[in-house]
């Protein structure tokens, strides 16, 4: 193993333990071939899911995996015709068995810190899918909720403006500036301390992944 191998590893070890005392399930894959496995299998058979606006989850190829398996009900955003289309799937996020997404920023103690826009995510994270799983790149972790937070908000948040058509000042310099433009993205901030009967899981992936 390299020094930064062993190094995800040992950090990953701590996080899921500190996972643990906020009910939540931890989990360490090394690449992320394994966390799509991982996740493909505590998804399982027979059940709905779908995932909210991540492009860890997009990129990891984990969609398709899903898509492959035959017994899942797959509510994929992405394939809908129209944004009447797309809104119903937000709605129907609700009432699935697994809902995935990755986040902003974890601090080492395993508070876990989201930013949105609209909300629907942070709101199906809060309240509905009978189960919500995080995939976690090792960049996104941060020292504590401070540094979470700020992570969150200055260099997430910029980066992903450039991916909608708005205006906002960040996407201008590339700076927050903690405004209050109509297109702002970072109208809800959202930090999980505890998670309420364990519907929460985590996967942490030893790769960097998304913003």
């Amino acid at each position: 193993m390299t020094p930064t191998e062993i190094r995800n590893e040992k950090l990953a070890a701590k996080i899921i333990k500190n996972l643990e005392r906020r009910h939540i399930k931890g989990y360490y894959c090394a690449t992320s071939k394994e966390a799509v496995e991982l996740v493909v299998k505590l998804v399982g058979d027979g059940n709905s899911v779908t995932w909210g606006g991540t492009m860890t989850v997009r990129d990891m190829g984990i969609p398709a995996a899903l898509h492959a398996n035959k017994t899942l009900t797959v509510y994929d955003r992405d394939l809908a015709a129209t944004r009447e289309e797309a809104q119903d799937i937000y709605r129907k996020a609700f009432s699935c068995n697994y809902y995935l997404s990755s986040v902003n920023a974890m601090s080492e103690d395993g508070q876990i810190v989201n930013v949105d826009g609209t909300g629907n995510r942070v709101a199906a994270i809060t309240f509905g899918p009978d189960h919500v799983i995080f995939v976690v790149g090792i960049n996104k972790i941060t020292q504590d909720v401070e540094s979470a937070v700020k992570r969150a908000r200055s260099t997430a948040a910029p980066i992903n403006t450039a991916r909608f058509d708005i205006e906002t000042p960040c996407k201008i310099d590339g700076v927050c500036h903690n405004c209050n433009s109509d297109d702002c993205i970072c109208n809800y901030i959202h930090i999980l301390r505890n998670s309420p009967k364990g519907r929460h899981q985590v996967v942490i992936v030893g790769e960097n992944l998304g913003y």
